[in-house]
Parts: structure tokens; sequence; C-alpha cells
């Protein structure tokens, strides 16, 4: 049996961690459920990924045509803003 130490960690046995391929530095989902302790590896990087670039595509088809704030806006922040648009535009040639 495993114990929990001063600083609430435990050791999952090594028997464990191969079947759920649990590897140093593999993150780990850690939830209660029915009164239960459930740890979980987390997806892989690419199902991370995958699903990342899902909900960016999701977003961006829900996005809709965007306006540049002018009103109350300090006439600096134009200023800077115009001299990197130039700068980028020069830049680019």
């Amino acid at each position: 049996m495993t114990k929990v130490d001063s600083k609430g960690r435990i050791v999952l046995p090594q028997e464990v961690r191969e079947r759920l391929g649990i590897t140093p530095g593999t993150e780990v989902d850690v939830r209660e459920k029915d009164g239960k302790a459930v740890v979980e590896p987390e997806d892989s990087p690419d199902e991370i990924l995958d699903r990342m670039e899902r909900l960016v595509e999701e977003a961006s088809s829900n996005r809709g045509e965007t306006m540049p704030i002018t009103e109350g806006v300090d006439p600096v922040a134009h200023e800077h803003r115009d001299a990197v648009q130039r700068g980028a535009e020069q830049h680019g040639e």
C-alpha cells in the first residue's frame, strides 16, 4: 500500500505507471470523483494540439468584423501605431 508523505505526495506503483503510460514528466489530471481520487494522464501533445486547432477554427468562424477603436484614444498612441505601421511597410518591401 502507498502512503501519502508530509507534502501530500504519493508514488504510483510501477505497474500502474507502465499500464497507463505515465513516464517522468507526464502531466496528470487529479480530481475527486464519488469520494475517490482519480489520476489520469493528460492527452498526448498531438491530441492537445489537435484540440487547440479545432477550438481556434471554431472561434475564427464565429468571429465577426472588428473595427479599430478611435474615440478616446491618446493621440500619442495613434502616432505610435502609425510609426509602427510605417516601419512594418518599409521593412516588408
